[in-house]
């Protein structure tokens, strides 16, 4: 794709650096925005800029917050008790445009992947442990991607929590999210029936 502006070469590119849009498309979004009263491009950019320099990771969960702690974290109605244990951010969004889950929630930041030399030390496992560990908390919905890497990482918080003694119901979402699926693609109907269906974890 040939350019006769270097400016313009140099939005595709940068539009095509985001996931999911090939240049074609990298192409049509630079000229929309081109197309449009500078105060718009100014506020998107800026709008994009306050993101990546003001945005937090919730001190309590591990979500990303506009404060030290999320709004989630921050709403009292939501049961304490329960735990819905994540591997990242997309997944926790996903669950909670289900609407079926009012507990709180702990992102992991990924899944223990040995070989791609992630461990445990690499996630939020001790944090997920002490909040494990407090009186007030009843039960740890596992709503991990169910991959190889998911169950090893379920299998090794179990393991922990077995190790220091905290006894704390551990479960599992139900299984109509396919084996070897990503969390964050589910449907909702099937991601919010997995959260009410969830069973007990069996290793």
């Amino acid at each position: 794709m040939n350019f006769s502006s270097q400016l313009i070469e140099s939005a595709v590119d940068a539009f095509a650096a985001l996931p999911g849009v090939g240049r074609k498309t990298a192409l049509r979004l630079a000229l929309h925005m081109l197309q449009q009263p500078e105060q718009v491009t100014t506020d998107f950019a800026e709008a994009l800029l306050k993101m990546r320099r003001e945005i937090k990771d919730c001190i309590s969960c591990g979500n990303l917050s506009d404060q030290e702690e999320c709004s989630i974290c921050q709403d009292h109605n939501r049961d304490e008790g329960m735990i819905c244990v994540v591997e990242g951010v997309r997944d926790l969004m996903a669950i909670e445009d289900t609407q079926h889950f009012r507990g709180k929630y702990l992102v992991l930041g990924g899944l223990i992947a040995p070989i791609e030399g992630i461990g445990p030390a690499d996630l939020r496992i001790d944090a997920l442990l002490e909040r494990a560990a407090h009186p007030q908390t009843k039960e740890l919905i596992m709503a991990l991607s169910p991959t190889i890497d998911g169950d090893t990482t379920i299998y090794y918080i179990h393991k922990q929590l077995q190790e220091r003694g905290i006894e704390v119901k551990v479960s599992n979402i139900a299984r109509g999210v396919s084996f070897g699926g990503e969390l964050e693609y589910a449907d909702g109907v099937t991601l919010g029936r997995s959260i009410i269906a969830r069973t007990p974890y069996q290793d």
